[in-house]
C-alpha cells in the first residue's frame, strides 16, 4: 500500500504530498485507532484511579493526532477547493460527526473524567488542567451522556445531519458566488470604477481567455462596482446577483437554494436543544458563553440599538438629501447606498478608500503589521521559505522570542477561484505538552484581498488593512498562548463572546499615527501617509458609524431571535422575522428579493449560531481594553506585556470576565465603545 502523508507525524503539513484520495483512508484509519485507544483508556480508568498522566494526557494525544490530519484537509477544502477534495471532505463529515457523538456519550470516558475530578490527585492539578476537566464534564452533559439510549441515538443522528447540512450550505454559497459573472467589452460602461479595480476585472477576463473585463461576485470584484460604478443599472444588476445568491430569487433562482437547508438546520437545532433539556437553541448555545441568558443578550442589543438608531436615522436622512441634491437620485435604492456614501465621504472629507490604496502596498502592510507586533510583545517574526506551502501566494512565518521559536503561521492573502470568501483564522497545530516537549502552535491566516496584477504589488484599501490586523489578532491569541493543555490552549476553551477581543483590539493600530507610520508608505515614492490624508482619515473614521452599528445589531438580533423564538420555522417565517428585526433596527431601504439569510454562513455554516452578538459583546471589551493603551501610550511596553500575560497567554484557562478584570482592574464599560464609534449618548 502506498504511503499516506496524513498518517505520518510532521511539524508542518506536507501539502505537496496530500491528495484527495488520501483523505478518506486516513480519517477511517485514525478513527478506528482512536476508538480503540479511548476504549482502552476508559477500561483502565475503571480499574485504576485515573490521573492526568495516565488518563487525560494520553487522551489529548489521541485527539491531537486526528486533529493534525484533519486540519490541513479542512483548510485546503476552504482555500483550494476541487470537486475531488470536496467529495472526500464531505465523505468524512458524517464519520467525524458520528465519532464526536460516540466520544461525547462514552459513559466509561465520562466516568473516567468524573473519577479524576473526585480523586486525591485533583488538588495537584494546575488551574488549566482543572478547567479542562470541568469543561469536559460540562461537554459530556451537552452531548447527551445522561440521555436514555433512544435519545442518545437521536442526538447522534441530529449532529451528523447538521454537519452535512452546514457543509452543503457553505458549498451552495461558494457555487452560487462562482456561477455568476458579467463580461463587459466597453470600458465606458465601467465609468467611475477605479483603475486598481479595472486591472483586477481585466485580469479576471484574461484568466478566462475573454476580452474586456469580467465582474464576479467575489468581494474584490463586487465591492468596487456597487461602490463606484456610475451606471445605476450596472450597480443594480450586480447587487441583485449578490443578495440573491443561493436562493429562489435573482439570476440563478432556485439553482443553489439554501432555503430548505436553513429550514432543516433550524428545526434540528431546536430539537437538539429540547432533547438536552433546554427551552431553545439559544439557551443551549449560551451555556458555554460569557452572557448568562438570551434575555441578557437581547437587553444588551436593544440598549445599543436605542443609543445608535436616532443617529443612524440622521445619517441616512443626510445621505438621502445629498443623493437627491448632488447625484440626482430622488429615491435611494439599496444598490445606491454604498455609491452615494462613497461620494458623500469624498465630498465631506476629501478622502476615499481608493485614494489611500497607493499608501498600502501589501508587502509593506505585512511588514508594518509585524513591526507593530514585535514592538508590542517583544517577539521577532521571520519568513521561512523552506516550509511546505499549498500555493505560490502563501507564505510561512516563524515567531521567536529571544532567539527561540514559539509559534508559526501561514499567511494566505488573496482571493482566487476555489477559495471561499471572507477572512478567518484557523489552527493548524495547537500548543500542548507532549512526551517529547512542548508542541508549538501554528495558525492559518486567510483573507480575500485583490491579488497583485502585472508584476506590481497588490494595493490594499484601509478596510482591508484593518481586516488583516483583525485576523492577526486572532492568530496572536492562538500563537502567544502559554497554556500547555490543548483544550484551553490559544482560543480553545475561550467563551465565544470573548474570542473577538484580541482581534478587534488589533484594529486600533490602523487608525493611529504611530501605527500607520509603520505600515503606510507610498508604493512609488516610499513617502509616509501625509498629515492632511491622516487627518481626513481620522475625521472620516466614524462616518456613518451609527448606520454600521445598527447593521451589526440587525444581524445579531436576527440570529438570536431566530434561535430563541421560532420552533421549526419555514423559509417564509425566517423572512418575516428578518423583516421585523429590520423594522426595529434598520434605517436603509430593503428590496423584497433580498435573501441575505441564504448566504449568512456565519450562523448556518460557521460557529456563530445564537452567537453573532459576540462581535458587539467583545467590542465592548476591546474598546475598553484599548482605552488602557490610550491612557498609557499605544506602544507602552508595560501595558503591552500585561495584555499579553492577562489575555493572550491565558487562552481558555480562566474565565473571560475574570481575565478582563485582571487586565483592566474593573468591570467592562460600554462608554469607550460609544466614544470610539462616535455614537452620541441617546
Amino acid at each position: 500500500m502506498s504511503r499516506n502523508p496524513l498518517l505520518e507525524s510532521h511539524e508542518l503539513p506536507p501539502f505537496a504530498d496530500i491528495r484527495a484520495d488520501h483523505v478518506v483512508p486516513a480519517v477511517e484509519t485514525l478513527l478506528d485507532e482512536s476508538r480503540e485507544a479511548i476504549d482502552r483508556l476508559a477500561q483502565q480508568a475503571a480499574a485504576t484511579p485515573p490521573t492526568w498522566e495516565n488518563f487525560a494526557a494520553p487522551l489529548e494525544a489521541v485527539n491531537d493526532r486526528l486533529s493534525q490530519a484533519w486540519s490541513p484537509v479542512s483548510h485546503l477544502n476552504g482555500t483550494m477547493n476541487t470537486p475531488e477534495l470536496r467529495d472526500a471532505y464531505q465523505a468524512c463529515l458524517e464519520k467525524l460527526s458520528a465519532f464526536g457523538t460516540w466520544v461525547g456519550q462514552h459513559e466509561g470516558l465520562f466516568k473516567g473524567w468524573q473519577a479524576l475530578k473526585e480523586s486525591e490527585s485533583w488538588a495537584t492539578l494546575t488551574g488549566a488542567q482543572q478547567r479542562t476537566v470541568d469543561n469536559a464534564l460540562r461537554d459530556f452533559r451537552l452531548a447527551g451522556v445522561d440521555l436514555p439510549a433512544d435519545k442518545k441515538s437521536r442526538y447522534g443522528e441530529i449532529q451528523s445531519r447538521l454537519s452535512t447540512l452546514s457543509n452543503q450550505f457553505s458549498n451552495n454559497v461558494l457555487d452560487a458566488t462562482q456561477a455568476w459573472h458579467k463580461d463587459i467589452q466597453d470600458r465606458d460602461a465601467l465609468a467611475g470604477v477605479p483603475e486598481s479595480a479595472l486591472e483586477t476585472l481585466k485580469a479576471l477576463a484574461d484568466a478566462k481567455g475573454v476580452d474586456g473585463y469580467r465582474i464576479t461576485l467575489d468581494f474584490p470584484s463586487f465591492f468596487p462596482i456597487v461602490s463606484y460604478a456610475d451606471s445605476r443599472e450596472l450597480r443594480e444588476e450586480v447587487y441583485t446577483a449578490f443578495v440573491t445568491r443561493a436562493s429562489d430569487q435573482g439570476p440563478n433562482a432556485g439553482k443553489f437554494d439554501n432555503a430548505p437547508i436553513l429550514e432543516e438546520i433550524l428545526a434540528l437545532r431546536q430539537e437538539l436543544a429540547r432533547l438536552l433539556g433546554f427551552d431553545t437553541y439559544a439557551d443551549y448555545s449560551l451555556t458555554t458563553k460569557m452572557a448568562d441568558s438570551p434575555a441578557q443578550v437581547l437587553d444588551f442589543l436593544e440598549d445599543l440599538a436605542h443609543r445608535a438608531k436616532p443617529q443612524a436615522k440622521e445619517e441616512f436622512v443626510e445621505l438621502s438629501a445629498y443623493a437627491r441634491d448632488e447625484l440626482g437620485i430622488d429615491s435611494l435604492k439599496p444598490w445606491d447606498v454604498a455609491y452615494a456614501s462613497e461620494k458623500l465621504r469624498e465630498a465631506r472629507y476629501d478622502i476615499s478608500q481608493e485614494q489611500l490604496r497607493p499608501y498600502f502596498p501589501a508587502p509593506r502592510v505585512v511588514d508594518g503589521l509585524f513591526q507593530v507586533v514585535e514592538r508590542l510583545y517583544n517577539v521577532q517574526i521571520e519568513q521561512d521559505k523552506s516550509a511546505p506551502s499549498y500555493h505560490d501566494d502563501v507564505h510561512f512565518y516563524r515567531i521567536s522570542e529571544q532567539g527561540k521559536p514559539i509559534a508559526g503561521f501561514y499567511l494566505d492573502l488573496y482571493a482566487r477561484e476555489g477559495k471561499r470568501g471572507g477572512a478567518w483564522m484557523a489552527d493548524c497545530r495547537v500548543r500542548r505538552q507532549t512526551e517529547s516537549g512542548v508542541q508549538l502552535p501554528v495558525a492559518f491566516l486567510t483573507c480575500n484581498f485583490t491579488a497583485p496584477v502585472g508584476g506590481k504589488p497588490a494595493l490594499m484599501t484601509h478596510d482591508e488593512v484593518t481586516t488583516l490586523f483583525h485576523e492577526f489578532g486572532h492568530g496572536l491569541h492562538h500563537m502567544l498562548t502559554k497554556q500547555e493543555v490543548a483544550d484551553v490552549s490559544g482560543i480553545n476553551g475561550v467563551a465565544w463572546d470573548a474570542v473577538e477581543l484580541p482581534s478587534q483590539f488589533m484594529e486600533n493600530y490602523c487608525w493611529e499615527r504611530e501605527g500607520l507610520d509603520l505600515l503606510a508608505k507610498h508604493v512609488e515614492t516610499g513617502e509616509p501617509l501625509p498629515d492632511v490624508l491622516f487627518e481626513r482619515l481620522q475625521a472620516a473614521k466614524n462616518f456613518q458609524s451609527a448606520m454600521g452599528m445598527v447593521r451589526q445589531i440587525e444581524f445579531s438580533l436576527f440570529d438570536l431571535r431566530l434561535h430563541h423564538e421560532l420552533e421549526a420555522p419555514s423559509a417564509s417565517d425566517v423572512q418575516t422575522l428578518l423583516d421585523d428585526v429590520r423594522r426595529q433596527t434598520s434605517v436603509v431601504p430593503v428590496v423584497d428579493f433580498n435573501r441575505f439569510q441564504n448566504s449568512f454562513s456565519h450562523i448556518f455554516a460557521g460557529g456563530y449560531a445564537a452567537g453573532y452578538y459576540s462581535y458587539k459583546w467583545a467590542e465592548v471589551l476591546s474598546a475598553d481594553a484599548w482605552s488602557a493603551f490610550e491612557e498609557a501610550g499605544i506602544f507602552d511596553p508595560d501595558t503591552g506585556q500585561r495584555f499579553r500575560e492577562e489575555i493572550l497567554e491565558q487562552g481558555g484557562a480562566r474565565d473571560a470576565a475574570e481575565l478582563f478584570r485582571a487586565f483592566r482592574g474593573r468591570e467592562p464599560s460600554v462608554e469607550p465603545l460609544l466614544r470610539h464609534s462616535g455614537i452620541r449618548a441617546a
